[in-house]
């Protein structure tokens, strides 16, 4: 436990090296409007559109870190074979495009930290999902370019779900020491930690054929 309260502290940029100042910090933390407290619509079923799609905003419980106040904005749309590269001429099904928000305030520090990241992976299955996005904008200049995974689960306070890819999981040992490695395109662990205020929408969609 001290392990994954540790890795998430050090990705969050909540050290005082790296964090903004404590009311700029609180400042961000709020961002997430007092919209993000009644969840999008909660359906979870076949979009009709045919192109996977998650939505929503929330403050989520990370056990580890009780007292944080801990929220996600996600805005993520299914773009699939956009986004060809030297060896995939076609690009993947999972293509994706959007907007992840991640708004972190720690009131036992006084620090916190916001940061955005643009959506490149997107796969539905059912209610849940899993997403990846590139840090584009940070308090920590560190984290601009890394990537990072996330998971939903369709549902508001008492349903919906959210994990990332820093705080339980994606932990390598090298030369004895931990270290968090690379993440690849929409990988995430399960949608560990619970929604208690606002929610997301997860429209699932098929992968389709190229």
């Amino acid at each position: 436990m001290a392990l994954a309260a540790a890795v998430l502290a050090a990705s969050a940029g909540l050290s005082s090296s790296a964090s903004a100042s404590a009311t700029a910090s609180a400042s961000a933390a709020t961002t997430v409007s007092s919209s993000s407290d009644t969840p999008d619509t909660v359906a979870g079923g076949a979009n009709a559109a045919g192109l996977g799609r998650v939505s929503g905003r929330a403050r989520v419980f990370y056990r580890y870190s009780p007292h944080d106040d801990i929220r996600f904005s996600v805005d993520a749309k299914a773009a699939p074979f956009s986004r060809p590269v030297n060896g995939l001429p076609h690009g993947m099904p999972t293509d994706a495009r959007g907007t992840v928000t991640i708004s972190h305030w720690s009131p036992e520090k006084k620090q916190g930290r916001r940061a955005e990241a643009s959506v490149d992976c997107l796969v539905t299955g059912g209610d849940s999902a899993t997403l990846s996005a590139v840090v584009t904008k940070s308090e920590d200049p560190e984290e601009i370019g890394e990537r990072m995974g996330f998971s939903v689960k369709n549902g508001g306070p008492g349903r919906g779900r959210f994990g990332f890819s820093w705080a339980v999981s994606n932990v390598d040992v090298v030369d004895g020491h931990a270290t968090s490695p690379h993440v690849g395109t929409c990988m995430a662990p399960a949608p560990f930690a619970s929604v208690i205020k606002g929610g997301f929408k997860v429209a699932h969609a098929e992968l389709p054929a190229e």
